[in-house]
């Protein structure tokens, strides 16, 4: 199997079986961004407590690319310290610009790599990331 191939996969699994897609009962952080460009919405809520992300859940509507990152970012940040996010974000950023990027910690991330090569969908796979940004900021 070639690896193109490969992050289809986990791309579409993602956004076939996105985890963490929901809304947390209790108020929570949330923050709602859309691309109007082509219409990608999302709604991220983030649970921070001293200083951590303990949980992350997102709602919306969107191409598989926007929906799978999301799916992505939520797990990925999930129990990290909000420095930690923000730079898994910015490394997300480095990767959209098609530098090479090492996600040893959460591999699936990788699969959005190839996103670079299409401008237009960029802002796609990084609109959960500006949604991160935008709320620990």
């Amino acid at each position: 199997m070639q690896l193109d191939d490969l992050y289809r996969r986990v791309i579409m699994d993602h956004y076939k079986n996105p985890r963490n897609r929901g809304k947390f009962d209790e108020d929570t952080l949330t923050v709602d961004l859309n691309n109007p460009t082509c219409g990608d919405k999302i709604s991220l809520q983030l649970r921070l407590e001293n200083g951590v992300v303990q949980d992350a859940k997102f709602t919306g509507e969107g191409c598989s690319i926007s929906m799978s990152s999301a799916s992505m970012m939520t797990e990925a940040v999930k129990g990290r310290s909000v420095e930690e996010a923000l730079d898994l974000a910015d490394r997300f950023s480095s990767l959209m610009k098609g530098e090479s990027v090492d996600f040893d910690d959460y591999e699936d991330i990788e699969a959005l790599s190839g996103v670079n090569k299409f401008p237009a969908r960029i802002k796609c796979a990084t609109l959960a990331w500006n949604a991160l940004r935008k709320g620990i900021e």
